[in-house]
């Protein structure tokens, strides 16, 4: 009798999971971020994967802005922040980013917000190379409010970003 019921609590458990697991497309190309944590929609076992495609699709935003780490002004797109989380149905304080040299930050979910911050993958319409801060770099719109222009922010603008845990 416990195995019977051992095995129809697997089985439930393996229905659930891939429940969840169908909420997102699965990756077709690499695997350029990874989401875990607190998040409600996910496509592996290890959260949310995005290949460069998925995150295009999920809708994209553009702005012009200075940067203390460029020369002029640039032009960035990606997926914002909002989105994302706002996809993954997260919940949480935080956001841990985690770069490709494990250098790791900590934004405020409450950075997520509509016009705020996006997830760029392309500067001056050309895609970021992990050379030049790709493939994915943390950019909020800088010149939009003196707010964004503090070294709290700056130190949140993370680079070469690979991973996401939402706490």
């Amino acid at each position: 009798m416990r195995l019977l019921l051992g095995i129809a609590f697997a089985a439930t458990a393996l229905m659930a999971g891939a429940a969840t697991a169908d909420t997102l497309p699965q990756p077709q190309g690499p695997v350029i971020l990874t989401v875990s944590g607190e998040i409600s929609t996910t496509n592996s076992p290890n959260g949310a994967e995005f290949d460069l495609a998925m995150l295009d699709a999920l809708g994209t935003e553009e702005f012009e802005t200075t940067t203390i780490w460029t020369d002029g002004l640039q032009q960035f797109r990606g997926v914002s922040l909002h989105r994302l989380i706002e996809t993954l149905q997260a919940e949480g304080a935080v956001i841990a980013a985690s770069a490709l040299n494990d250098y790791m930050v900590e934004i405020p979910l409450t950075d997520a917000v509509e016009g705020g911050p996006i997830l760029a993958f392309e500067q001056n319409g050309e895609a970021l190379s992990v050379r030049d801060k790709g493939p994915l770099w943390v950019v909020y719109p800088y010149d939009a409010t003196a707010s964004y222009q503090t070294e709290v922010i700056y130190a949140r603008s993370i680079w070469q970003v690979k991973r996401m845990e939402i706490r």
